[in-house]
């Protein structure tokens, strides 16, 4: 990521979810209506005007042309997460992290994290685009949440949690999504580390890419042309699993075992059966559990 402004993908993620929010009740998969705060002015017109028929299907052939698989993937990785945080809470957590926050608004958009305390962890230059957002219109920030910045170069989640009183004893969820594979290998392992710090019944619900997207793109529809552009904007691509690996040895290692791993085939399918699209079938959603 550029060092001097907030991830262009983190925009493009609230883009996908302003559009999603758009679509009818009872025909969207989520509502978010703080997406669009995030956005730049033409971004924020693209919504605007994406209810008129026309303008959709042009919005959808050309991020479909950019972003093979991108938007139904975006969506329903979305959708699927909320989801699976739901689940977390309905088994007792009691606690919600979210690391690599970006423009992520489910400390605000979903109800049910309205009686916990949340906590945001991210990078200074996308924060403090994030918080001005949300200041400017909402007025205040939410009671519930806390704000953190951290620059993984200077210090580690372990130094944040003992500065900030960070409770590890209770249940707690942690979403950490769009991050990994921007990561070094020991990056990835230092964030295991830390969940694998948080009491038994705690969950990890993480993004990652499999690791032959990294080792032969030409394997996966779009994923060549989605390198490229993605090092065009110095937004590397760096790490990825092997889902069989991650499974069976990689999280043991962490005290924790996978209980769910799905990729963008299934949770678009799940999700939005009447929405085909390809692309992005290296993407996938997990969730570990601290045994």
């Amino acid at each position: 990521m550029k060092v001097d402004k907030a991830s262009r993908t983190a925009q493009y993620m609230a883009f996908f979810r302003a559009l999603e929010s758009t679509r009818p009740e009872g025909k969207r998969l989520f509502y978010d209506p703080y997406a669009i705060i995030f956005l730049d002015n033409g971004l924020r017109r693209a919504v605007k005007y994406s209810t008129i028929p026309p303008v959709r299907n042009y919005l959808r052939y050309k991020i479909h042309k950019m972003l093979p698989g991108g938007f139904t993937s975006g969506v329903a990785r979305t959708r699927y997460i909320d989801d699976l945080l739901q689940s977390a809470v309905n088994k007792g957590v009691k606690q919600v992290i979210i690391l690599g926050a970006g423009f992520d608004t489910r400390s605000i958009r979903l109800e049910f994290l309205n009686k916990f305390p949340v906590i945001e962890i991210d990078h200074p230059n996308t924060a403090k685009q994030k918080l001005g957002a949300l200041q400017s219109n909402l007025g205040k920030l939410p009671g519930n949440v806390r704000y953190y910045q951290i620059d993984f170069n200077e210090q580690s989640l372990e130094e944040l949690a003992q500065v900030r009183n960070i409770d590890l004893t209770i249940p707690t969820a942690i979403i950490w999504e769009g991050v990994s594979n921007y990561l070094s290998d020991q990056a990835v392992d230092n964030t295991f580390r830390f969940f694998s710090r948080f009491a038994k019944g705690s969950f990890l619900i993480f993004t990652y890419i499999h690791q032959q997207v990294l080792d032969d793109p030409k394997s996966f529809f779009g994923a060549e042309k989605l390198l490229n552009d993605l090092a065009e904007i110095e937004e590397h691509w760096t790490f990825g699993f092997d889902p069989e690996e991650l499974r069976e040895s990689y999280c043991k290692k962490f005290g924790c075992s996978i209980v769910e791993d799905k990729g963008a085939v299934e949770y678009r399918e799940n999700y939005m059966p009447d929405r085909p699209e390809r692309g992005y079938e290296f993407y996938r959603v997990a969730m570990a559990v601290r045994d």
